[in-house]
Order: structure tokens, then sequence, then C-alpha cells
């Protein structure tokens, strides 16, 4: 569970960092979230990995999910583009993810019962 929490902590300080930096642009007071967000955001990051969490897994999901939650936000926010293309793209990117995170559990299995 505080890896999954670690791993949500670790999204959402990136995607909170990048639509910052948006905002940075005509208020540079936001320029402090941008370098907190990241900052916090590679610490979880570094947490989660030193928690036992699979570097292609912990990786791939967070940057899967910084990215679409970043293009859907963005839409939201401040009325980008989120065209068919786009949301296509985000599912293969998640259903890539969901592969590795899949594929993951019998490669950990396997080196369980050699140590």
């Amino acid at each position: 569970m505080r890896k999954w929490l670690l791993l949500v902590a670790a999204i959402g300080l990136e995607v909170a960092a990048t639509l910052s930096l948006r905002a940075a642009l005509d208020h540079p007071g936001w320029y402090i979230l941008v370098a907190t967000g990241y900052i916090g955001a590679f610490i979880a990051l570094s947490l989660l990995l030193r928690a036992g969490m699979a570097l292609g897994v912990a990786y791939g999901i967070w940057g899967a999910s910084g990215v679409a939650l970043t293009a859907v936000l963005a839409a939201v926010l401040f009325g980008d583009p989120l065209t068919a293309a786009m949301v296509a793209g985000i599912a293969l990117v998640i259903a890539g993810v969901l592969c590795v995170e899949l594929g993951s559990h019998p490669a950990t299995a396997e080196q369980e019962g050699t140590h």
C-alpha cells in the first residue's frame, strides 16, 4: 500500500509542477511550485524505488500517468486541444504500461524463487 501511495504522490507532484510551468508564463511566482513539485516528485520516486517497486514499472506508470493527466488537465484548465488522436495515444500509453506492470509479476516471482 505504501508503494502505491508514494507512486500517486510522485505522479501528483509531477503533474502539478508541469501544469504550473504554464501558469508561470504569466505569473513567475508559480515557479516556486514548479521547483517544489519536481523536487518532491523525484524524492517520492526515489522512496518508491527504495520501497521495492521495480524501476521499469515505477517509471512506466509515473511517466504514462503524468502524460495522460497533464494532457487532460491542460485541456480542462488551459483550453489546450485534446484530439481523438491524442486520446487514442493516451489509451495506447496506458495499455503499454499495463503490459509492463502485468509482465513484471512473473519475473518477480521467478526472481524470488532463485534467491
